[in-house]
């Protein structure tokens, strides 16, 4: 079972460290681990992980070498399964170091005003420091777990990290409400362009929530398209368009690849509980 020692602040986020005091006895000396083959958004093998990246206490186990993208009886894509997809931390999501290539971010002078004060003042207003939800797109590159329920009319993802939410994408053929209320994660209507691709269009979020760590804004005008692919069974492919008129000139594009761990299990995690980021980015939450 594993047992909570400390949360943790780590550049905005309060981690929940988890670990087996016999397992962490029984790892060998990290020269002797052997690394995983780097992927977009991780380091290389042999270079330490950014902070906060992994899962303490978890480990990354001996995941199987990847198989076939699994199918459903209709040909589609499988984005479910007994495992959970496991991101790093994509803390910037404009730049290599996380995604699979730089992005010049087309900021307005509003965007780039607000973006360099945040770098500036190294985040100190983050919401997700506060336990408020991440938003779309950004719960895709927290450091934590998220598994997807996929059903013929929706799709349910399930957030270990942040504040513990729960996402629908409804897959029916609606279209998109006349007036949808704003919300932390907005309305999000997906359609398959194909059997190997899903794509979700997400309007009205409710202007709280930063696009990454650093701090790359989003307003209330935030317009996400997402799309989803799977090409082999080990791994997602994730691209993102940005679209906000307030903060960006025009539309911009990122994507990385998260990796599949067959196995895993949504823990409970608690935001709220023993947050130390309060101590330092004071006890009023941002607007």
């Amino acid at each position: 079972m594993y047992k909570p020692l400390i949360a943790v602040a780590v550049g905005g986020l309060s981690l929940v460290l988890l670990q087996t005091a016999k397992q962490a006895a029984a790892q060998p000396p990290a020269s002797q681990q052997q690394q995983p083959p780097a992927t977009a958004g991780q380091p290389p093998a042999g270079q330490p992980p950014a902070a906060g990246r992994g899962f303490p206490g978890r480990g990354r186990g001996n995941r199987p070498p990847a198989g076939p993208t699994p199918r459903l009886a209709d040909g589609k894509v499988d984005f479910g399964g007994k495992g959970v997809w496991a991101p790093g931390w994509v803390q910037d999501w404009a730049s290599q170091r996380y995604v699979s290539k730089n992005v010049d971010v087309p900021f307005t002078p509003e965007g780039k005003m607000l973006y360099d004060e945040r770098v500036a003042n190294k985040s100190k207003d983050d919401p997700e420091g506060y336990c408020l939800p991440a938003g779309v797109p950004r719960y895709t590159g927290t450091p934590y777990p998220f598994q997807i329920i996929q059903l013929p009319d929706r799709w349910v993802i399930l957030y270990e990290g942040a504040s513990h939410m729960y996402r629908v994408i409804f897959a029916d053929g609606r279209k998109h409400s006349a007036d949808p209320d704003p919300t932390w994660l907005g309305e999000s209507i997906g359609s398959w362009e194909d059997n190997d691709t899903f794509v979700v269009d997400t309007i009205a979020q409710n202007g709280r929530t930063w696009l990454d760590f650093v701090g790359h804004p989003a307003s209330d005008q935030l317009h996400v398209t997402e799309k989803f692919r799977r090409p082999d069974s080990m791994t997602l492919v994730y691209e993102t368009t940005i679209e906000d008129p307030k903060y960006y000139t025009k539309p911009w594009t990122t994507s990385f690849r998260v990796n599949w761990q067959p196995g895993w299990e949504i823990k409970e995690y608690v935001c709220l509980e023993n947050n130390k980021d309060l101590l330092h980015l004071g006890t009023t939450a941002p607007k």
